[in-house]
Order: structure tokens, then C-alpha cells, then sequence
């Protein structure tokens, strides 16, 4: 909208220079990919019963498919007797997410397992 005022103006010079500039500017942070989201950053939720001690249930599967994993939150469902367990994980490269929710399947007892591809700004109570 300035460049276009500037012209409106007469100002041919600078919206030329202000529209290089600009144009420079776009084009780098395009090549280095600035402010692209990591394909790689994604939320696990799993389920798992209240006996399970969820604490270091799960290590040795984070080592083994993650490069960093975070627990977020701890949530009570079902009347207390299951524990939604939200983490931030960043996967490794060329890891079967198959492989891994199977894994984790095995160890919560089959209940529910979600793997989200983004990670949202939800904010739940």
C-alpha cells in the first residue's frame, strides 16, 4: 500500500527502491524456508490405565523414535480410571509410525492412541 502511495505521489524512485527491497527481502525467506512449521514436530495422546505408572513407561519407545519428547499434560477420563497423557515429540527421520504406535499400543493395553501431524494451539480445561 506505500509503494502504491508513493507512486499516486510521483515518488517513482523510491517505490522502485522500496519494492526491491521488499522483493530481496521476500525471496530469502523464502529459499531458507523461514517460519516453515518441522514435519517432524507432531502430539502423541495416549490413554493407559490408572494402575500403569506412566512416569517411565514409554522411555525406551521415545529413545528408540523420537529426537525430543516432552509431557505436556496429564488428564483424568472415564471417571478416573484412565489417564490422557499428551506429549510433544519430534520423530526421528524415516521412522514406521506404524511400527511405533504398535509398540505403544502393546504397552497401553489398546486403548486409544492418537498421533497428531501438527501441533495446535488448542486450549482445553
Amino acid at each position: 500500500m506505500g509503494i502504491g502511495l508513493a507512486v499516486g505521489m510521483g515518488h517513482i524512485l523510491f517505490a522502485t527502491t522500496i519494492t526491491v527491497l521488499v522483493s530481496i527481502i521476500l525471496i530469502i525467506l523464502s529459499k531458507t524456508k523461514f517460519g516453515e512449521k518441522n514435519i517432524h514436530e507432531k502430539k502423541l495422546k495416549i490413554t493407559i490405565p490408572e494402575d500403569l505408572d506412566y512416569s517411565n513407561v514409554f522411555d525406551d519407545l521415545f529413545e528408540k523414535y523420537t529426537k525430543t519428547n516432552e509431557l505436556e499434560k496429564v488428564k483424568t477420563t472415564n471417571m478416573g480410571s484412565l489417564f490422557e497423557l499428551t506429549y510433544n515429540i519430534v520423530t526421528r527421520e524415516n521412522i514406521n509410525e506404524k511400527e511405533f504406535i504398535d509398540e505403544v499400543r502393546c504397552r497401553n493395553g489398546n486403548l486409544n492412541i492418537t498421533l497428531e501431524r501438527e501441533i495446535s494451539g488448542e486450549n482445553e480445561l
